[in-house]
């Protein structure tokens, strides 16, 4: 089992923060995923048609992540929080990257209900996880880019393991050890918002979705709860 924890420093400036913790076992990553295909189509389709288009920074959702990344020096239109960043994508683009089916999963359930999404392979993670301020000491080495190592600054929000950063900017990019891929089996997603009295429906909803989408995949799916009241959750096996 991981333990997840959301460090006391954090929900004392965040106190409306709600995370949910949708955890799959025995994922099977290289069969078809029909329902992430359908879900992505979907997508497209009603942006190219204008019937919808994904939340930007005017979003409540989306302004309160700018307003908690400045809030710990990080500038939010040069260094986005990650559904900003897919929404974008998708409005400039009209499509969606495509990476493999459980990548594909939470970020089609990401940019559809405009909250940050991620993911960590849990056989790769190093103890249990937390969220909390870095102290400027930790190490980084970015999705994509194994070779580059990064420090971030004293007091941007991060997770963490007993290893590493596995997020920086708590939810702008996430780590190339912990990377979820088509061979993972084992898997934390997470879903946050900072608006937890507002959104918090929003979360569970979008959780529900996303346990849905990964059940014909997967031998077991569960969703926990993170927020101020319950800051640590134990998950996986």
């Amino acid at each position: 089992m991981t333990v997840i924890r959301l460090a006391p420093a954090v929900g004392d400036a965040f106190p409306d923060t709600f995370l949910a913790l949708v955890t799959a076992t025995g994922l099977r990553g290289r069969t078809p995923w029909p329902g992430t295909t359908a879900a992505l189509a979907e997508l497209e389709r009603r942006c190219a048609e204008g019937s919808w288009l994904p939340a930007d920074e005017r979003d409540p959702r989306i302004a309160a992540w700018h307003t908690a990344y400045r809030s710990f020096g990080t500038n939010p239109r040069r260094i986005r929080p990650s559904v900003d960043a897919l929404g974008r994508r998708l409005a400039k683009k009209g499509a969606l990257p495509r990476i493999n089916p459980a990548v594909d999963t939470y970020n089609a359930v990401s940019v559809r209900h405009g909250l940050p999404a991620g993911a960590f392979d849990l056989a790769r993670v190093a103890g249990d996880i937390a969220i909390r301020y870095a102290d400027g000491t930790e190490s980084f080495t970015p999705l994509g880019a194994p070779d580059t190592v990064e420090n971030p600054g004293a007091g941007e929000i991060v997770y963490t393991d007993a290893t590493g950063v596995l997020t920086r900017h708590w939810n702008h990019r996430d780590a190339h050890r912990t990377r979820v891929t088509e061979d993972s089996t084992d898997v934390v997603f997470v879903l946050e918002t900072v608006l937890g009295a507002r959104d918090g429906h929003l979360v569970e909803t979008a959780a529900g979705e996303l346990a849905e989408l990964l059940a014909p995949h997967a031998d077991r799916t569960a969703v926990d709860h993170l927020d101020t009241s319950r800051p640590q959750v134990a998950v996986g096996r």
